[in-house]
């Protein structure tokens, strides 16, 4: 069994900080468990492009509003506590935050906390066991 809090992870490299988002790393890859999942706080005002080309990521909005456009479609859909988005193709996408917004979120295969996004808003895949790979 594990047991953690968002305190043990503050200020930790498990603490992912940018200028438009933080990600604290709650369960990663090294647990072994086939998932990972996060609690990421998206900054008001913000513009976010993402493409997990490599993952697939469901997010569960708890706080705060925005939305989010599907770049493929154009769709948009208004994201509020108790909304969640499924990127179950691959989808690029854009957040856009209207006020702080937090989330949880959780990623398959698991990341391992040693991503970057690329220029395209991509993680590499990256294994317990290796460097990161190129998309």
């Amino acid at each position: 069994m594990i047991v953690r809090t968002l305190d043990e992870i503050t200020d930790t490299e498990a603490d992912i900080q940018t200028p438009n988002w933080r990600s604290k790393r709650i369960v990663l890859a090294k647990e072994k468990v086939g998932f990972s999942v996060h609690e990421t706080t998206l900054y008001a005002g913000t513009v976010n492009d993402f493409w997990y080309a490599n993952h697939i990521e469901a997010v569960f909005v708890f706080e705060g509003e925005g939305e989010i456009t599907n770049k493929e479609t154009g769709e948009t859909f208004q994201l509020k506590p108790g909304s969640l988005y499924l990127l179950n193709n691959h989808d690029k996408h854009q957040v856009r935050p209207k006020t702080d917004m937090r989330t949880v979120c959780v990623f398959n295969p698991p990341v391992t906390g040693r991503e970057v996004h690329d220029e395209h808003g991509v993680y590499p895949l990256v294994t317990e066991d290796d460097e990161p790979a190129s998309v």
